[in-house]
């Protein structure tokens, strides 16, 4: 499966690439390997090493949104 769909898979609509972002954090979302662990303060412990970023395609058409996590997607 290629990481940069060009037409929807629901209905065949122009995809177009973005990004899904954190407002409150101001962050890009990202994908993390593992099960998340409790930090001090009631949120999550999140190692830099286990993130990749996540991109996301949405359909121009219908609004169909399909992301993928790939270092490619990170911050230039």
């Amino acid at each position: 499966m290629s990481a940069e769909p060009t037409r929807c898979p629901k209905c065949n609509g122009e995809m177009m690439q973005g990004f899904l972002f954190e407002s409150e954090g101001h962050r890009l979302e990202t994908w993390v390997e593992g099960t998340p662990e409790k930090s001090w303060w009631g949120g999550a412990t999140v190692p830099k090493e286990k993130c990749v970023p996540v991109g996301s395609f949405r359909c121009s058409a219908c609004g169909f949104l399909e992301s993928y996590a790939r270092p490619e997607f990170g911050t230039k």
